[in-house]
């Protein structure tokens, strides 16, 4: 997700809380539900350090106790340096407790975690120890139904106390928590209604033909906005189909629409690229791996794409592999590039 989503669902989390929250909770919450996405600077040191470091470190379960741990350290250290005003000489104000700026650290960090999941490639949940994505495939990076919901149920609160305030009315307990639970809940539900979506594609890609061939393996990934637009990328025996697949009331599914890749013949240049590191790093991080072999006036170029990604998307997270051969089948170089900047 972007961070701007990032940053409403946290503060809808804060919201949520109420006036239980310790001081400085809701900036606490925003801190720690964006930090994790500092690791999209890896865009300036390349397709290879992106595809290494974004959504790895600071996404993982690991990197997201690290973010809350130095969060809430740096607010505890902050309430200190400014401690609060006291309204009067009988009042007592206890300083911000690590515990409790931990743990609302650690919402933060897991609501941008849970919304990663989500969208976009996923996240390496697991990392050091295990280089594994996972990821639901439900919604993408930037989803105008999720920031509505969010905007909304932020805004209107506001704007109901800005009217109250006008025409006197009395406050009545704390501003908003009851709409941030509303907001909160709603994004649950979409989130799953979104997944129910997201497996009647996949049902309904396995129940077809394409031109004569059965399906293998199938994926669904949301092509747009409408909730009832997704990508399927099938494969067969020998090809990949990628299809759009409806699932709007009176919408058909028509399978033989799909547009087909053949799979290359099997080479020595085709074995070398698939069993060369870079490949290697790249099927790890790859969903729907896809490699052509093209000729060079001396020699192979072997290019492993990802079909999860529509052609002409520019998403930094579109990445492919590219490895040239001589002609005797001796690797030359090796690399990692942007689709949106193929010739760096």
């Amino acid at each position: 997700m972007e961070p701007f989503t990032h940053a409403l669902t946290s503060l809808a989390l804060a919201r949520a809380g109420g006036r239980r929250m310790p001081r400085f909770a809701a900036t606490m919450m925003v801190v720690s539900g964006v930090a994790p996405d500092l690791d999209y600077a890896s865009y300036i040191g390349g397709a290879g350090a992106f595809m290494r470091l974004h959504r790895s470190a600071l996404h993982s379960l690991a990197g997201s106790v690290v973010i809350a741990c130095a969060v809430a350290a740096a607010f505890c250290a902050l309430d200190r340096k400014m401690p609060q005003k006291k309204k009067s000489y009988a009042q007592t104000i206890a300083p911000l407790r690590f515990g409790p700026a931990l743990a609302v650290c650690g919402i933060g960090a897991a609501g941008h975690m849970l919304l990663d999941l989500a969208s976009g490639v996923g996240v390496q949940l697991l990392w050091p120890f295990r280089t594994h994505w996972t990821n639901w495939d439900i919604i993408n990076d930037l989803d105008l139904w999720t920031l509505l919901v969010l905007i909304l149920g932020l805004l209107l609160p506001m704007l109901i106390g800005l009217v109250n305030e006008e025409v006197g009315a009395r406050k009545k307990g704390p501003g908003g928590r009851r709409a941030a639970f509303l907001t909160l809940a709603l994004l649950v539900a979409y989130f799953g209604w979104r997944e129910n979506l997201h497996s009647r594609a996949v049902e309904l890609l396995f129940s077809r033909e394409y031109h004569g061939r059965i399906a293998l393996s199938a994926a669904a990934f949301p092509a747009s906005s409408s909730p009832y637009q997704w990508r399927g990328v099938v494969e067969t025996d020998d090809t990949m189909e990628s299809v759009d697949v409806p699932l709007g009331p009176g919408q058909e599914f028509d399978s033989n629409r799909s547009e087909t890749l053949f799979k290359p013949q099997p080479s020595p240049a085709l074995t070398a690229g698939e069993d060369s590191p870079a490949a290697r790093a790249f099927l790890s991080y790859a969903k729907v791996p896809f490699a052509q072999v093209r000729p060079l006036e001396a020699g192979y170029r072997v290019e492993i794409r990802d079909l999860r990604f529509e052609p002409g998307d520019d998403q930094p997270a579109n990445i492919f592999a590219r490895i040239d051969f001589n002609s005797r089948v001796q690797m030359m170089r090796a690399g990692f590039f942007f689709a949106s900047n193929p010739n760096p």
